[in-house]
């Protein structure tokens, strides 16, 4: 398989970019990454890399998106961009799916662009994978659609459905709804409406109900369905909770510490590599014909060679073909 790499995109350059393409391609022997930059300093970063040649193809592009750059402004003034020459290469047929970890809604706006969504998905969303006391969640949506309508929101339950399934081994996912309390009834229109077209739809065995934020990490469900801006300020509001956290068990019981300091600082870089976002190493965005992982902005090598890694088991697995199926079979939307 071939995927595309955004070898500008995300806050520390190409380098780690580079490096995480030929960690990929070395773990993964049916991967040929091309990468997508400026050709002369990718190949000075190849150099001196151990990696099958024939396996790393370069697409020449030295024009990036700013991280803080408006995404509509971009498509505009930078067509030729990195990311957005990522999204010809995929709409072109020559990969199977990108990674980025630069400008999210340059991302996003480079999907909507080009128009590679799936058979009967109406919008795309991006799915994020949290920890849970019970292995992981997905929550769909996390930015791609602030405004979305209630067969947006089924829609998103369906593609998470078969992602938990998929790639996260989840036989039966069991799906909640974001809201601000458990009883029927709660919430805006918006949620009360999309409530009753998981009740009354093919996936009502798996619905559970409404959930709210601190079921998230107890694991009361393997599929989260909301909005992009709730789904938003969760993501960045477990990211920080997450730090916090971190740091103040690093400080306040890791520093205390004397004899069994060495190990209780081995203890808590085990949980960090187990927790941290680079584990998984992206957000898949859903419902686009290919695949697309969109990493954080800090990626370094390591979450760039896993987003690719998962990249390609989405090809393997053929999630969308699975996603085409199970939304083909939902109801016709009124």
């Amino acid at each position: 398989m071939r995927l595309a790499l955004d070898v500008l995109g995300g806050d520390n350059g190409a380098g780690p970019n580079v490096a995480g393409a030929v960690l990929a391609v070395n773990t993964n022997p049916d991967l040929t990454a091309v990468l997508v930059g400026d050709q002369g300093q990718i190949e000075s970063l190849l150099a001196a890399a151990t990696v099958p040649r024939e396996r790393i193809e370069i697409v020449h592009a030295p024009v990036a998106v700013d991280m803080k750059e408006k995404p509509v402004e971009a498509l505009r003034k930078k067509p030729d961009a990195s990311i957005f020459r990522c999204w010809q290469l995929l709409a072109e047929g020559a990969v199977d799916g990108l990674v980025s970890a630069g400008n999210t809604g340059a991302v996003v706006a480079g999907a909507a662009k080009s128009r590679k969504f799936l058979k009967c998905v109406q919008k795309p969303g991006i799915a994020t994978i949290m920890p849970t006391a019970r292995g992981r969640c997905i929550i769909v949506d996390v930015g791609a659609n602030v405004f979305p309508k209630p067969r947006h929101l089924l829609e998103y339950g369906v593609m998470g459905s078969v992602f938990a399934r998929k790639i996260l081994g989840i036989e039966q996912p069991k799906i909640g709804l974001m809201n601000v309390g458990e009883e029927e009834g709660k919430g805006h229109e918006l949620v009360q409406k999309t409530f009753e077209l998981f009740r009354s739809g093919p996936l009502r065995d798996q619905f559970v109900g409404n959930i709210e934020g601190r079921d998230i990490h107890r694991g009361t469900v393997d599929v989260i369905v909301t909005d992009g801006f709730t789904g938003n300020v969760v993501l960045k509001l477990c990211e920080g909770v997450f730090e916090f956290v971190m740091n103040l068990v690093n400080q306040d019981v890791i520093g205390a510490l004397d004899a069994e300091k060495e190990k209780g600082g081995a203890a808590l870089k085990g949980l960090l590599g187990k927790y941290h976002y680079s584990a998984f190493g992206g957000a898949p965005l859903l419902g686009v014909d290919g695949v697309c992982i969109i990493c954080h902005g800090s990626s370094k090598e390591r979450a760039i060679a896993n987003a690719l890694g998962v990249a390609a088991r989405e090809v393997r697995e053929k999630v969308n073909d699975a996603i085409v199926a199970e939304i083909g079979a939902l109801p016709a939307d009124e």
